[in-house]
């Protein structure tokens, strides 16, 4: 690979009008891959995280004069970039509908605004809620926003955008070319381009002139990421530059990202699971060893994350993942590529006062596969008035549908005409093969359906166990 390869990027990049903050961002990500720079995470040379306070004691240390003056001064940051080609969506994947409420099909933005507003309203706070959109999600998002008569926000933008970065073709180091789309022949930077975005648009200066001292980024589809007093009153509390919210692992977060302390500076560092040796894997995903993980719900001072940026002039040196895809994500046959991204926890590392604050599963609640809008859309979930997804116990079943025919939303749906089936007695749901579902279908156990062979039918008001479907003879 050459330096031509890297200038063809560049030029690619200033052709498209990207700022030149955003090509030096990008030429220190293509530096680090093109130096093959493994970032590995030894076990040896971190502490495991085991001893976070919880939310629920925090609270008792708390006076409701200090969470609410915290709450009122604290702004919302949604990352709101992704367009769910995981599931063979084309558009935002806020605008994926979840579930019913009062008579209406809510989607992911639609219940991010009910929360915004209900708390704006009990609380009688400003809560200043802005959008990092992609140039895919932008359009259609701000208008489903701007559609919402209970949402109001004049002095602070309700949106700034990512930015943006070539594929690059892993042999050659050269931008991908992909006539048949060119839209696809790029990507964001990963969530960790939060921080050069915020930086180039000025948004931290308009909240600190609105006030605001606090600010609370997290994902868009994750809707247990409401406004809270409680944890804003903890961070305000806490005198903390930036704070993470873990929560404990079960068997299905094995693989979750996970704050730990470096033996070596005694400084908080994410540790994705790209970054851990093959020969630390056992230990890195022993749920005793390390029982917690990221849940990429951040809380930061504005006045800190300011000078810090200034001190790196915008771009702030975080681990660099390489991801690996196809030019088209929702074609496995188009050509390899490789989008070199970062992770906004890892900045975790830059504040010496880092904290970590353990808090209830209810708090993470994402959707990345059609998997997890199982349970969402179940029974297991109700959406109350305040718009929070509420749950008896957030120990959910254990979902495995079979992704040849439930990976993509539209067969997903197609196979689900009128509803997911009842959860609420059911400790997995396991799906092998290809089931269409009727109405009013109870999965109970470790409910299991398993391959015919064949497209098959669960019959209107069938009882779904270990067994399969079963017999309403009891002979």
């Amino acid at each position: 690979m050459t330096g031509k390869s890297f200038e063809a990027c560049a030029q690619k990049m200033r052709d498209s009008e990207m700022s030149e903050v955003a090509v030096e961002q990008f030429k220190r990500l293509y530096d680090v891959w093109q130096n093959d720079e493994q970032e590995w995470i030894r076990e040896s040379e971190i502490e495991p995280m085991d001893n976070i306070r919880h939310i629920g004691d925090i609270h008792d240390t708390i006076s409701h004069k200090v969470t609410g003056k915290a709450l009122a001064k604290t702004a919302m940051l949604k990352l709101n970039g992704g367009l769910g080609t995981s599931m063979g969506l084309q558009g935002p994947k806020s605008l994926l509908p979840v579930r019913r409420h009062k008579a209406r099909q809510m989607n992911f933005l639609d219940i991010i605004l009910g929360q915004v507003t209900t708390v704006r309203q009990q609380q009688g706070v400003k809560l200043p809620l802005t959008f990092m959109n992609s140039y895919h999600t932008s359009k259609e998002s701000i208008a489903r926003v701007r559609r919402n008569r209970n949402f109001h926000q004049d002095e602070i933008p309700i949106e700034f955008l990512q930015n943006r970065e070539p594929k690059i073709v892993g042999a050659t180091g050269a931008p991908v070319s992909f006539p048949s789309d060119p839209d696809l022949e790029w990507c964001p930077p990963g969530h960790g381009n939060v921080f050069t975005s915020l930086w180039e648009s000025g948004l931290l200066d308009v909240l600190q002139n609105e006030g605001m001292e606090y600010l609370f980024i997290s994902n868009s589809d994750n809707l247990g990421a409401r406004p809270s007093s409680t944890v804003s009153g903890a961070f305000a509390q806490s005198g903390a530059s930036f704070m993470v919210e873990v929560a404990r692992k079960t068997d299905a977060d094995r693989k979750g990202g996970q704050i730990v302390r470096s033996r070596q500076t005694g400084c908080l560092m994410l540790r994705e699971m790209t970054q851990v040796h093959p020969d630390d894997k056992e230990a890195a995903t022993d749920v005793n060893i390390h029982p917690f993980f990221n849940t990429n719900n951040i809380w930061v001072r504005i006045s800190a994350l300011k000078r810090l940026l200034k001190e790196h002039k915008g771009i702030l040196p975080l681990p660099v993942i390489r991801n690996l895809k196809t030019v088209d994500p929702t074609d496995p046959s188009t050509q390899n590529v490789i989008q070199l991204e970062t992770a906004m926890g890892a900045a975790v590392s830059l504040f010496e006062d880092a904290v970590c604050v353990e808090v209830s599963r209810s708090r993470f609640l994402p959707v990345k596969t059609t998997n997890d809008l199982v349970i969402l859309r179940s029974d297991r979930f109700h959406l109350t008035d305040a718009f929070e997804m509420e749950d008896g116990n957030y120990i959910f079943p254990d979902i495995n549908l079979d992704t040849r025919y439930y990976k993509n939303i539209e067969d997903f749906d197609e196979r689900f005409p009128y509803s997911v089936p009842s959860l609420a007695a059911a400790n997995s749901f396991t799906v092998e093969g290809d089931w269409t579902f009727g109405k009013d279908v109870h999965c109970f156990a470790d409910a299991h359906l398993s391959d015919l062979g064949r497209p098959s039918y669960v019959p209107n008001g069938s009882f779904v166990g270990p067994q399969g479907i079963e017999s309403d003879s009891w002979q």
